[in-house]
């Protein structure tokens, strides 16, 4: 495991998706938010010890990332970036004549995502297993912590084997990316004003997480649970802003542009949003605060699914040692 330092951090934002999805750094415009919306969601307050429903301060920091890091969440933003899958984008769709998207086919790109979520969330449930030793038992070693992931910290991407808890949060990290971005990029949580056309679609101003980023194995794979007038944007690098580009694959459609939620100002411990959003679909009628709220809850729902997934898979007690060891900065001393 390597450190991830500030210069790739740089390079993704030139050449990756970053600048047009929840943000990982404090540059172009981005405060961090996938950071926050995970801290907010998941982190320990106040230096409280975990009970497994939280995580604690060093092992929070490989979650979300700090200063420097993109953590397991930012990893679908490192170079080479990952595709529209792992942000929900392109599942565009306006119910006028002559769209040049269906909503079978906007339905069909949508759940090309959330199987590409699953199948992250599952990895992380098999890598689970190597928490432990044969036995079931937390694993020892008299020469170094096999759970340490303070100095250096986890390296997400490329996609290595690296150590035992880094590897776990690779996964479900990546997951919890997609997820956070479905609200940004959607308009499952925000509203619109009429008249609606590509450049200002309806908000269908939902207050709970989506049914369908029920990413366990045993939810249902089941279009009809897609609104019909839920969509995302079209993401094309350097034509999906507005104005409507002349030509390209966005032409015609929904830009993501025109519907991201992407930039703002997030406190980390409460995930209370202030100031400014910085897209213009954020700045109407509270559509920022709108997605980072149902977010933070959809994350929390994603680690409440995690646990149980543990529990189903792997029986209550080596589940309990697994969660132990994940949430907590001292397994080896804390979870036997």
């Amino acid at each position: 495991m390597k450190i991830i330092i500030l210069v790739p951090c740089l390079l993704s934002l030139v050449t990756a998706h970053p600048e047009k999805d929840f943000g990982t750094t404090y540059l172009l415009g981005q405060q961090a938010e996938h950071e926050r919306i995970t801290r907010a969601a998941l982190q320990c307050y106040g230096g409280w010890k975990s009970d497994g429903s939280c995580f604690e301060e060093d092992s929070v920091d490989q979650v979300a990332g700090s200063t420097g890091t993109f953590g397991a969440v930012g990893a679908p933003d490192v170079p080479p970036p990952f595709g529209a899958e792992a942000h929900c984008d392109d599942a565009d769709f306006l119910d006028i004549t002559g769209y040049p998207q269906s909503r079978q086919i906007a339905s069909s790109k949508l759940k090309t995502c959330v199987d590409f979520l699953k199948s992250q969330f599952r990895d992380s449930i098999i890598e689970a297993a190597t928490l432990l030793d044969g036995k079931g038992n937390i694993k020892t070693s008299w020469w170094s912590n096999p759970y340490s992931v303070t100095w250096p910290s986890c390296t997400f991407r490329p996609q290595t084997s690296g150590r035992i808890k880094c590897n776990v949060y690779q996964g479900f990290g990546v997951a919890l990316h997609g997820v956070q971005d479905f609200y940004s990029h959607s308009n499952w949580a925000d509203t619109a004003a009429p008249p609606y056309t590509i450049a200002n679609p309806p908000g269908l101003a939902n207050t709970s997480p989506a049914p369908l980023l029920n990413l366990r194995h045993t939810a249902k794979d089941d279009v009809l649970s897609i609104p019909y007038n839920l969509t995302t944007g079209c993401y094309q690098f350097g034509k999906d802003t507005a104005p409507a580009p002349p030509s390209g694959t966005c032409y015609n459609r929904i830009l993501h542009d025109s519907l991201n939620k992407d930039k703002g100002t997030i406190n980390a411990q409460t995930g209370a949003t202030s100031g400014t959003p910085g897209t213009n679909r954020g700045k109407y009628n509270g559509n920022f605060g709108r997605a980072v709220k149902v977010a933070i809850a959809d994350t929390r729902r994603q680690w409440s699914d995690f646990r149980a997934e543990l529990v189903s898979t792997y029986g209550q007690g080596k589940a309990d040692k697994m969660i132990c060891a994940l949430t907590r900065d001292d397994p080896e001393n804390r979870c036997r």
